[in-house]
Formats: structure tokens, C-alpha cells, sequence
């Protein structure tokens, strides 16, 4: 079987081809629009999907030397995410699924990112538990079996990948702020301040990140524009230290209440070098394998909904054409 994979739900427009064994093609278009805002604007998000789409369909077909007559299913995701994003794709993948004759269904965006990780490493065994952090979700899930999920933790606020790009903004270093603030955070000192962590009532396994966000802003107003120049490493340092901690400890810790020994990482921030090593570095110590997908695999992509829709339509699943976008669909 050879599924078309769609992913619309924010501002990355891409395609994938999966034929039961690997990915034969993964087109990724990635919006430069937003950058000059400091953030997605959903309006212009949608209007650059109607114009990418298809041709970033035609393109992962003509990657993976694959005819539309040869598809035999389509998965496209259907939430959560942007609705006029999640609409665009979705309206894509009905049209083609209702003129081929083959039968589609929509995909959480959330069950794509825990797919991702079999695509890079076949061999993992369920159960584990999975960390999702990106800019929208910070959830870490149980994966008791494939598409059956537990969330033992989630988000209270912000997302972990929401306050990387807050704080981004805050120091003046662009948009996305995650990829800017690790590389600053490399010539920083993490002892320069210690930002609060988060970890909620004990036993809990939810996250926030709202207090370490307005944290930083209240150190930036003390010290002022000037020094925070200066000290604009040390900063990005601090705080990424204190994101990670929290990351960590609360995974490791749901790993060892659920009594799994796998952990795996999923969804943006997940290729923040500094959050691998240090998960890595608990997982040896806990005795606990930790695994992550490939970049490309990690940031919001159409091969883990093609993988996961794969599964799902060997099942006999599909879903109706009047599935509507669920922008706040969770699992």
C-alpha cells in the first residue's frame, strides 16, 4: 500500500509517499513569511498553503516516481493546529481521495510526531513513553501500543517551544527563537542567574512555563537594554537550562511511575542538542534507552502522517468526507 501523506497544520506545507516499508519521498516547504512578525500570522499561514500544496504534492510524487493513479490511500492531518492551515490540506486530500476512488483518513498531528520515531528506528518496542515538544504541545504520552496513547502530563500554558520563541523575541534574536537561543546558549554561562523551574505540585507530571517566561522578562527590565545586550548569552543560557531540567526530570520521572524503559523524543525541540544530552545522560543513569527521530522527522512533516495513516488504513479505518478541522483536538 502506498499512502500519500499531508501536513497543513501550522506554517509547514508538506507531502510524503510511504509504501509499507520506507519513506520514498518527504517534501517539506517551510513559511520565511512569518519571520519579519515574530510569529505565524494564521491568515497569511493559509493563503501560502493554498499556494504550496499542490505543487509540493507534484514534487513528492515525482520524488518517490510515483503516479496519483498509483496511490492506494491518503492521510492528511486534521488537527490540532491552525483551522484555515488544517482546512487547506484536509479540502486537498478529500478532492484527490474522492477523484482516485481511494479512501482517506484524517490524522492527529499529535499520534504523527509519536509515528516519527518508527520511521528512524523500526525496531522500537512498545510500550514507551514519549515526550511531544514543539512550539504548540509539551505532553509526555504513554505509548501502550501503536495508536494506543495515555497522557500522563501535559502543558498547563505555555509550550515548551512557545516560550523558547517568546523569550527569542524578548532578547531580540529573530523568529523561531529556538534554534537562535541554543546557539547563543553555547557561548553562555548557565550559572550566570538561576531562572525558576516549574515542577508544579510534587508528583505531577504537567508542565508551565509561564513563570520562567515572565522571569526573564522582569531580569531583562532590571538590567536594561544595554547590559542585556551583553549579557544576551548568558540569558539564553540560563533559561534554556531551566526549560530542559524540567523536560527531563518530569520524562524520566513518567517513565519510572509507568515502569517503561524506553523513552523517545518528538516534535521540534526535540533536536535541541542540549535537551538529547541531557536526557541521554539521565536515561544511562536510570537505565532507561532514549531515542529521537532525524531533524527532518522531528519539525512538522508529512512522512509521520503518511506512516501513521499507513497503519490505520491497513486497519480498514477511514474517515467520512465531512470530517471537519479540529484546531483543538488533543488525544
Amino acid at each position: 500500500m502506498i499512502v500519500l501523506g499531508i501536513e497543513t497544520s501550522c506554517d509547514d506545507t508538506s507531502a510524503a509517499l510511504f509504501d509499507g516499508q520506507s519513506l520514498i519521498s518527504n517534501v517539506i516547504s517551510t513559511q520565511l513569511v512569518h519571520r519579519s512578525f515574530g510569529g505565524v500570522v494564521p491568515e497569511l499561514a493559509s493563503r501560502n498553503h493554498i499556494q504550496l500544496v499542490l505543487p509540493v504534492i507534484k514534487q513528492a510524487l515525482n520524488q518517490g516516481g510515483i503516479s496519483r493513479k498509483d496511490l492506494q490511500g491518503i492521510a492528511v492531518t486534521y488537527g490540532p493546529g491552525l483551522a484555515g492551515s488544517l482546512l487547506v490540506g484536509l479540502s486537498v486530500a478529500k478532492g484527490m481521495a474522492l477523484s482516485l476512488g481511494i479512501p482517506f483518513i484524517g490524522i492527529n498531528h499529535l499520534d504523527g510526531h509519536v509515528w516519527a520515531n518508527l520511521l528512524d528506528n523500526p525496531r522500537i518496542k512498545v510500550p514507551f513513553v514519549v515526550l511531544i515538544v514543539s512550539g504548540g504541545h509539551t505532553q509526555i504520552v504513554l505509548v501502550k501500543d501503536w495508536g494506543v496513547y495515555k497522557v500522563l502530563g501535559k502543558t498547563r500554558d505555555d509550550a515548551a517551544g512557545e516560550a523558547f520563541d517568546k523569550v527569542g523575541k524578548l532578547l531580540k534574536v529573530g523568529y523561531p527563537g529556538g534554534p537562535a537561543i541554543e546557539k547563543l546558549a553555547l557561548e553562555g554561562d548557565p550559572t550566570y542567574i538561576r531562572f525558576p523551574r516549574a515542577f508544579i505540585e510534587t508528583g505531577s507530571l504537567d508542565f508551565s512555563f509561564s513563570g520562567l517566561k515572565t522571569s526573564v522578562l522582569n531580569h531583562i527590565r532590571a538590567i536594561g537594554s544595554q547590559n542585556t545586550q551583553s549579557r544576551r548569552c548568558d540569558i539564553a543560557a540560563c533559561f534554556q537550562e531551566a526549560v530542559i531540567d524540567v523536560l527531563v526530570e518530569k520524562t524520566v520521572n513518567a517513565a519510572k511511575q509507568v515502569g517503561v524503559h524506553q523513552i523517545c523524543l518528538a516534535g521540534g525541540v526535540a533536536v535541541n542538542k542540549a535537551l538529547q544530552e541531557r536526557m541521554t545522560q539521565r536515561g544511562r543513569e536510570e537505565n532507561l534507552k532514549v531515542r529521537w527521530p532525524s531533524p527532518g522527522l522531528c519539525m512538522d512533516n508529512g512522512g509521520m502522517i503518511a506512516r501513521a495513516g499507513h497503519h490505520y488504513l491497513q486497519q480498514k479505518m477511514s474517515s467520512p468526507l465531512s470530517l471537519s478541522p479540529v484546531p483543538s483536538l488533543n488525544f
